[in-house]
């Protein structure tokens, strides 16, 4: 009877050992390869984590560039849609009402789909280009710095699309928050 056991018992401990063990053991050890991205993609800044590279975060201080607006509330452990279908009413009106509070901000026309709609987690990082470019006059107004300077900064933190073919270009919202800072100081908005 034992002999016919055996084999089971062998196969129950050499799988035990191969993928209860060695197995996780080889996957973190790869991961360690690759500290930012196993990490959280932590970011740092004079010495303390200010965020992660992969959540996005409220910034609404008008010196800094804001995010996408955000149906977990920035919650990373809430994330999800908004599950607000097209025809939804309440979608229309959410949208008309950010939408013109962009343009009485800043007097724009045309407005990018970011800048009014919410990602499908809640907690995208990154905003378009065109989004960062039209608040780019807020930023420099709020810090007394040329608009000029403000735009070469976000251009330079422009990332283009993944492997040169997915996705489409994007700013990380954070990392050009804490650049603008370097680059221009923790200048606070003038009083109104």
């Amino acid at each position: 009877m034992f002999s016919l056991l055996r084999p089971a018992f062998v196969s129950i401990a050499f799988f035990t050992v191969l993928l209860g063990l060695a197995y996780p053991l080889a996957i973190t050890g790869l991961a360690r390869l690759a500290p930012d991205q196993a990490g959280g993609s932590l970011v740092r800044s004079g010495g303390r984590i200010v965020g992660s590279a992969l959540i996005g975060q409220a910034f609404t201080q008008p010196q800094y560039l804001h995010g996408r607006p955000s149906a977990a509330g920035y919650d990373a452990s809430a994330s999800s849609g908004s599950n607000l279908g097209p025809l939804n009413p309440d979608l229309a009106v959410r949208i008309a009402k950010s939408a013109a509070a962009i343009r009485a901000e800043t007097g724009a026309t045309a407005i990018p789909a970011d800048a009014v709609t919410t990602s499908a987690s809640g907690l995208d990082p990154h905003i378009s280009p065109a989004y960062a470019e039209l608040q780019a006059g807020r930023i420099a107004a709020a810090r007394g710095v040329p608009l000029d300077l403000v735009r070469a900064e976000i251009a330079r933190h422009v990332e283009g699309r993944t492997f040169g073919v997915l996705g489409q270009p994007r700013v990380n919202v954070l990392e050009t928050n804490l650049a603008l800072d370097a680059a221009f100081g923790r200048r606070q908005p003038p009083p109104q």
